[in-house]
């Protein structure tokens, strides 16, 4: 026998063949990592279902007004680098992110907008300036240029 038809063999051993019984133990093998505290999600990357852990981080900022299970944080894009806030919540439907301002030096606070309910933020663009505070959510009618 060839290398390759051992290594097909030993490729089939490992693949499991998805029949109702073994759907119906995975299931019940799944849901015992279900609590209050944390959630399974499918990680394409790694290719298996990892535990993430609480929708509100201890890092967040105020409750999402949109889903109001997540919270807002400031993320970085890893691909452009830029800043913005959005809902940890997003990956299990949650779609509420606004931009922040990129060239600013920013202080996000977790006084919420008394018009959208979302963060504030404090900003500047030069030690020169004084600092300036502004909702972080793009559409807020608080932001509306007051001319």
């Amino acid at each position: 026998m060839t290398e390759k038809s051992i290594q097909k063999r030993k490729d089939r051993r490992n693949i499991t063949k998805p029949t109702k019984r073994r759907i119906a133990s995975l299931k019940t093998e799944i849901m015992q990592y279900f609590d209050n505290n944390g959630y399974l999600s499918w990680s394409a990357s790694k290719k298996k279902y990892i535990i993430l852990g609480s929708n509100q981080p201890k890092d967040g900022l105020v409750k999402c007004p949109s889903c109001h299970v997540g919270k807002l944080i400031v993320i970085r894009s890893r691909k452009t680098k830029k800043r913005f806030i959005g809902c940890s919540n997003y990956y299990n439907g949650c779609k509420a992110s606004s931009p922040l301002l990129q060239k600013a030096m920013l202080r996000a606070t977790k006084i919420p907008c008394e018009s959208c309910s979302w963060p504030l933020v404090v900003f500047r663009y030069s030690r020169k300036q004084k600092w300036t505070k502004q909702c972080s959510n793009i559409n807020c009618p608080s932001r509306k240029s007051k001319a």
